[in-house]
């Protein structure tokens, strides 16, 4: 009781908040996280005997899971996945593969990469008809949409409304990640627009020095030779 009290506290307070946002910002606001929701899901061809990579960001810590489904194979082709960070480490790899999911977390900011490379059987000989263009189904959850709430009520017992109040509490703390990690990288680029603006500063001041030494060397350059060659006096 205690803690659906609190939850439901958290819950009000957090309707409060979002009640003084200006309309004006709720659908960019709602737009920057339900997006990636809808788009989590593709569907692409792929060619039998070719390879084809999906990247995507992911934040430090963040969940992600996935799951896949290729149409269209034949006995004369197999395909492989393969999971990758950005550093070529392996996150999964499976051969071979018809359907399947995957899940995984980085232990820092980084790119992924899902590969599906197409390809004929080694067993297969000869000359053979040109295999029809697969069709790969993928789809990909992080963070809060990958998380089993199911389970998660199951395991911990918890009531219809203790499980929303759950869900929003999930969503409100990635909300907050989100912004500290936009907050941070502002600061990054801000630090890095103020120390190139630096540099150039320091590098014209010392082009101006450098074009007035020039200048200068030249006009007494120039005296002494018509000095030697008594043009002047």
């Amino acid at each position: 009781r205690g803690w659906s009290q609190r939850r439901l506290r958290e819950f009000q307070t957090f309707q409060h908040y979002f009640k003084q946002i200006n309309l004006r910002m709720r659908p960019a606001i709602l737009g920057l996280f339900v997006l990636p929701a809808l788009i989590s899901a593709l569907s692409f061809k792929l060619n039998p005997e070719g390879t084809r990579c999906i990247k995507e960001e992911v934040h430090k810590g963040v969940l992600v899971v996935g799951e896949f489904k290729i149409e269209g194979l034949q006995g004369s082709h197999d395909v492989d996945i393969t999971v990758t960070d950005s550093k070529d480490g392996k996150l999964f790899a499976k051969e071979k593969a018809e359907s399947g999911k995957f899940a995984f977390t980085l232990d820092d900011y980084d790119m992924f990469s899902v590969c599906f490379k197409g390809q004929r059987k080694s067993e297969v000989t000869g000359r053979s008809p040109p295999a029809p263009e697969l069709s790969v189904n993928l789809s990909i959850k992080r963070g809060v949409e990958a998380k089993a709430y199911n389970e998660i009520s199951k395991a911990e017992k918890l009531k219809p409304m203790e499980l929303e109040l759950k869900k929003l509490e999930d969503l409100s703390e990635a909300i907050v990640n989100d912004f500290q990690y936009m907050k941070s990288r502002e600061k990054l680029m801000r630090d890095t627009n103020e120390s190139t603006n630096s540099r150039v500063l320091w590098f014209s001041v010392f082009s101006m020095a450098v074009l007035l030494g020039l200048a200068l060397w030249q006009v007494f350059y120039l005296k002494r030779f018509f000095k030697a060659k008594k043009l002047i006096e």
